[in-house]
């Protein structure tokens, strides 16, 4: 699907087709996803994170790279004002945020995601000369986040562009988990796995990492691109995690609770078929003493030879609708925390107990639509999709269940 051009916006009644004022449950579901959002949100974690550190008095250089990469920028540069000189943003095209454009001694790249491309080899080189050029009196910033891996590259000799796009085209269409695909990035690159880290010797750095995969682990956010330098004990780099799935859960149970609602989270994250989890979640939904259940991590979905519209959490929710029609206190909300989901521009889906009959009036057939990953026709025909625009953030994905009688 083409991109276009939108401003950051958060979840809200005027832009969510999901959204019917007859039924508060939903609202209910968009408002504790906006606070997972909002917990996670990359300025004010940036911000925070550098307003409560002590500073060399040395002027900064920031390298953001990531979904949330202009985001993460500005909030460094809240922090740091004007000892903040330089800043590279390579972000997803249309991830921009407007006031991002502002900033003193800004450069902006809009690269690929989630299939990288010749933008995506730009941006890598534009990177190490950028972490070359380091004057030696300055302090060096690195702002990563998910996406990372698919916006920048530098391919290792002898390694071509279309072993890159092999690569990625067939762990994404095979359902790789993201770990394992990141993995087999690294050996791929010149600046991922700790390479790019390695280029800075011994000089100080700081890292701040939107975590978006399991564990939290710098060695594979963004496949390792400031991960710990190969083959040394240690380096100079201080990594720090100022954003996780974790953080967006909590925030997700706070909001319930404050309404009252008893609540229910897994802490381990999840990685599997998109099927098989919307199975799993509507059981632990029905059977929960909670009102609401929360989950955070990343599902996969193996792609037929020509897939419809759609992404994990269209399908994950769909499969979920299959799951509860009929069961009117049962609702369920799949999305992306970075607003988008695969290579659509939805997040994901929000699903009740007649998501089905409104895709069957529209003379669509779930299964069908599953069976050729077009999950977000029919969510779209149902009125069920998700849609925020670029979120500032990028934590994975989270689905949250309500079991509520209608209010």
């Amino acid at each position: 699907m083409a991109g276009r051009a939108r401003s950051r916006s958060f979840v809200t009644s005027e832009h969510c087709a999901a959204v019917r004022s007859s039924d508060t449950r939903r609202r209910i579901l968009l408002e504790l996803f906006q606070a997972a959002l909002a917990r996670v949100d990359g300025r004010s974690c940036v911000r925070e994170a550098l307003l409560h550190s002590a500073r060399t008095g040395k002027p900064v250089w920031a390298a953001a790279v990531g979904k949330a990469a202009s985001s993460m920028a500005l909030g460094a540069h809240d922090a740091l004002g004007h000892s903040l000189q330089r800043i590279l943003i390579i972000t997803k095209q249309d991830h921009v945020e407007p006031e991002a454009h502002a900033l003193p001694g800004v450069e902006v790249m809009e690269s690929a995601h989630p299939v990288p491309d010749e933008r995506s080899l730009r941006a890598g080189q534009r990177l190490l000369e950028w972490v070359d050029a380091l004057p030696a009196d300055v302090e060096p910033l690195f702002l990563i986040s998910g996406g990372a891996s698919s916006l920048v590259e530098v391919l290792d000799d002898g390694v071509t562009f279309a072993d890159l796009a092999r690569l990625n085209q067939e762990g994404l269409a095979s359902g790789v988990p993201i770990n394992e695909l990141n993995a087999r990035r690294i050996t791929l690159s010149r600046i991922k796995g700790g390479k790019l880290a390695a280029r800075l010797g011994e000089r100080s750095a700081r890292a701040l990492f939107i975590s978006d995969v399991p564990g939290n682990d710098p060695d594979i956010i963004g496949s390792g691109l400031l991960g710990s330098t190969p083959g040394r004990s240690h380096d100079n780099i201080q990594r720090e995690i100022v954003g996780s799935v974790d953080a967006a859960i909590s925030a997700v149970r706070a909001a319930a609770e404050e309404r009252g609602l008893r609540t229910q989270a897994t802490r381990k994250r999840f990685d599997d078929d998109a099927s098989r989890l919307a199975v799993r979640f509507t059981h632990e939904l029905a059977v929960s003493a909670a009102q609401v259940c929360v989950w955070g991590g990343e599902s996969v979905v193996t792609l037929p030879a020509s897939p419809g519209r759609g992404g994990r959490n269209q399908h994950l929710a769909l499969a979920a609708a299959k799951l509860i029609a009929g069961h009117d206190d049962l609702l369920l909300l799949a999305a992306g925390t970075d607003g988008t989901d695969g290579p659509t521009e939805d997040a994901g889906g929000l699903v009740d107990s007649e998501t089905c009959a409104r895709i069957v009036l529209a003379d669509l057939d779930v299964t069908d639509c599953l069976d050729r990953a077009d999950a977000g026709t029919a969510l779209e025909a149902a009125g069920d999709l998700v849609s925020t625009g670029p979120t500032g953030t990028n934590v994975g994905d989270i689905v949250i269940g309500l079991k509520l009688s209608c209010v």
